[in-house]
């Protein structure tokens, strides 16, 4: 394996089952877009990946997996993500109200709302979410 500079992680859902079902869905292509929180990211003080930024999937185990390309970051308010995005994040929704009931329950979730430091956090048509598309560049 050759030497490369470390690469910022990139994390689905929290480490489990969840986890590692989004990372085997990437690594068969069956996963190639994914949704975050705005609020995520102001919560951490992190800017927006840039297009073209390579970063590390992670598993469960904490162990880089492979090298994700990001190929496409747009935010948007959550009533306007559509059903292209729904069915390429490769979790099987097959309607945007599917996608979007699963994800208003992870992000209405202790584990989530602890995470933004906000016990009350809830989203709504016009919450802000990232929707970030990306490839496999290398697996590890």
């Amino acid at each position: 394996m050759e030497n490369r500079e470390p690469l910022p992680p990139f994390l689905l859902a929290f480490p489990g089952p969840p986890r590692d079902r989004l990372v085997a869905a990437v690594l068969a292509a069956e996963k190639v877009s994914t949704t975050g929180l705005l609020a995520e990211y102001e919560a951490e003080r992190e800017e927006l990946p840039p297009v073209g930024e390579r970063l590390a999937l992670i598993d469960s185990a904490g162990c880089e997996v492979a090298v994700i390309e990001l190929t496409e970051v747009r935010v948007l308010p959550l009533g306007e993500v559509d059903l292209r995005h729904a069915l390429d994040e490769g979790e099987g929704y097959t309607t945007v109200a599917g996608w979007r009931a699963a994800h208003e329950r992870f992000w209405h979730s202790e584990e989530m709302r602890e995470a933004l430091g906000d016990p009350e956090f809830t989203v709504h048509d016009g919450t802000l979410v990232v929707v970030e598309r990306f490839r496999v560049a290398e697996r590890l």
